[in-house]
């Protein structure tokens, strides 16, 4: 039987759920695993939505089926526990008809050979249609319970930012855009824009952003017009704003320290003959950066390396330009990947922040004399970002901030912060550092 034939998507949905929240594996990585390449791409976007859904409001989704429960189900069953919480974000927030959510969700228990379950599941959603408007207002009234977040990170959120954080829980659970960068090596913005409208797709140009156009709404890319020629890019605009500031030249030495997926290192090449070198410590990671620079007709030496462990792959000769995009929390790109608010925990940003440091510290030596770093992470949190600089500017007098300068966020010490949703793009910190 063929993958279209065979593909449930509710089904599939439930096994990415019970990969990403009981195993602990990627939202990307589950639904490579459990969405087959051939499956009909309508059930796929489906599985894609459900899965993505339950993620973002998993909180919320959780608070009502226990309201709901006269009795918790077990801790074996938490497949059960996560399939009401799939017929509960369908009648919640989708376009799905009320009795094909009921009956299709009830139908994946009734196939996984769980008869009890699937009585208690259309006793469950049934409940729900009725009492709807008393449940919800009754599992509302803890903010944490409706923006459907861990309680550390609300906290942090509301220690960082006290008069944004609302915003930003109301912007981590909203779709975000497709954001193009046009390879300005090959056309204009505006004559790309021209294409995606001749092949009906409408996009808007991005104020500030000089390479971004925005979809008027998101596609597969090998809808786009040359994407496999190297045409375009898909990348947030707030990740796009990372070469302006490193304003590598030709001739430069540029060292691209965390360079997976590789966005950043071919924008760089996109914008300047410069000769640079690309680390990750993932080997699989690192694939995908040369990909990237192949089919955008790019080149760059690609090295598998711990950027901090500089004894095992500099040849001692300085960079002009190195950029450090800091492993992080991955906070301000919550709304992309919203599985970031389960797998992610209270204890990780003081251990990313030492990680961001040792970068920090072993890297700077390796700064020429007039050469710049630019340090970015996509975290909102202080502890990664402001924090992390402004300690290493007090340990170096050789290091002076430049202002960034940037077309969105706000200034907060050393560096810029783009809190998530602000002008439409993901949330980003940059810093600009320069070696006296």
């Amino acid at each position: 039987m063929s993958a279209k034939s065979s593909f449930n998507p509710r089904d599939s949905a439930l096994d990415v759920l019970l990969a990403v929240l009981g195993g602990g594996r990627s939202l990307d990585a589950a639904l490579a695993e459990h969405v087959p390449s051939d499956a009909d791409s309508r059930d796929a976007g489906f599985c894609r939505a459900i899965a993505y859904g339950v993620l973002r409001n998993h909180r919320r989704l959780a608070a009502i089926r226990d309201r709901l429960l006269h009795k918790s189900l077990r801790s074996r069953d938490q497949d059960m526990a996560l399939l009401v919480e799939i017929g509960l974000q369908q009648l919640l927030a989708m376009e799905t008809p009320a009795h094909a959510a009921v009956s299709e969700t009830v139908a994946v228990a009734r196939h996984r050979g769980k008869q009890w379950a699937a009585r208690l599941i259309n006793a469950l959603l049934r409940r729900f249609q009725r009492e709807r408007e008393d449940c919800l207002a009754l599992v509302d009234t803890a903010p944490a319970v409706r923006a459907s977040v861990p309680d550390w990170l609300l906290a942090r959120l509301q220690h960082d930012w006290p008069d944004d954080w609302h915003s930003l829980l109301e912007a981590q659970n909203t779709r975000a855009p497709m954001t193009l960068r046009v390879n300005r090596r090959r056309q204009s913005v505006a004559g790309y824009q021209q294409r995606l409208v001749e092949a009906g797709l409408p996009a808007r140009t991005l104020d500030g952003f000089p390479d971004a156009l925005v979809l008027e709404h998101p596609v597969a890319v090998g809808r786009l017009p040359g994407f496999d020629q190297g045409d375009c890019s898909v990348q947030d605009g707030a990740a796009q704003l990372a070469v302006a500031l490193l304003s590598p030249g030709p001739g430069h030495r540029v060292l691209d320290a965390c360079a997976a997926p590789g966005g950043k290192a071919a924008h760089a090449l996109e914008h300047s003959d410069a000769a640079l070198l690309a680390l990750d410590d993932d080997e699989v990671r690192l694939e995908r950066v040369a990909g990237t620079l192949g089919r955008l007709g790019l080149q760059a030496e690609c090295r598998v390396a711990d950027a901090a462990a500089t004894d095992d792959w500099w040849d001692g000769r300085p960079f002009e330009r190195i950029l450090l995009d800091a492993p992080c929390s991955g906070t301000g790109v919550i709304r992309r990947h919203p599985d970031i608010k389960w797998l992610r925990r209270a204890d990780d940003p003081p251990r990313l922040q030492a990680a961001q440091r040792r970068l920090l510290d072993s890297l700077w030596p390796l700064l020429a004399p007039g050469g710049r770093l630019v340090y970015c992470t996509c975290s909102i949190l202080q502890a990664e970002n402001e924090a992390v600089i402004a300690a290493f500017m007090q340990a170096r007098p050789d290091a002076q901030a430049v202002p960034p300068a940037l077309p969105v966020g706000r200034r907060v010490g050393y560096g810029q912060q783009i809190l998530t949703g602000e002008a439409g793009v993901d949330g980003f910190y940059y810093a600009c550092l320069e070696k006296r």
